[in-house]
């Protein structure tokens, strides 16, 4: 599986400065390495199949959903951030976003068994922290307001559902098993388990 997965991602996301050897010995290396990773990977095929209608098989959501494919380029470069290598890190956030126009931020903290649904146009910011089980829609920006330095993004609990083009922005809450609905703008915690659905301004 470790195999299998370094050698897609390569495929996808080398270009003439990465070429496709070198992503694969350096993906294919923290995945060997960090275990914890390949354990998120298995767990984020499981929550698309079973969440995701539209996912006829795991080999179909492997191959083809590349909100799937950028979390787990996100995981190794999450990995390279952790470690010190934050220009590699960087470099693959910078091909994740133009190959599947998703922008993650190497820093951010994302759990287990994770569904980004359609994907196009996610953004999620360096100090932002993602638990286990959370689907996320296309269009969805977990962001700064642009007046706060350092601990500045969004917290995302656990269970938790947020709505295509929903803009979460500032170190806010998002408590358990809360739903956004689409469209909606938060400024300030939401309690577990509420449905939201609008603006939520402090």
């Amino acid at each position: 599986m470790e195999s299998a997965l370094a050698n897609y991602l390569s495929l996808k996301l080398s270009n003439s400065s990465l070429p496709t050897g070198t992503l694969y010995d350096l993906f294919l290396g923290v995945l060997v390495e960090d275990k914890e990773i390949m354990l998120a990977v298995n767990d984020d095929l499981r929550a698309v199949k079973e969440r995701d209608p539209a996912c006829i098989s795991y080999v179909h959501c492997f191959l083809n959903f590349k909100g799937f494919l950028a979390c787990q380029a996100h995981r190794i470069a999450h990995n390279l951030w952790s470690n010190g290598r934050r220009i590699l890190a960087l470099l693959i956030q910078n091909r994740v976003s133009e190959v599947f126009a998703v922008d993650i931020h190497p820093g951010a903290k994302i759990g287990r068994g994770i569904m980004l649904d359609h994907a196009t146009g996610l953004v999620i910011g360096e100090t932002a922290v993602i638990g286990n089980n959370v689907s996320i829609l296309h269009n969805v920006t977990l962001g700064g307001t642009g007046k706060d330095s350092g601990d500045r993004h969004p917290k995302i609990g656990d269970g938790v559902l947020i709505g295509a083009g929903t803009c979460v922005l500032g170190n806010v809450r998002i408590e358990d098993g809360a739903k956004i609905g689409a469209g909606s703008v938060v400024l300030k915690p939401v309690p577990a388990k509420l449905l939201l659905w609008g603006i939520l301004l402090n």
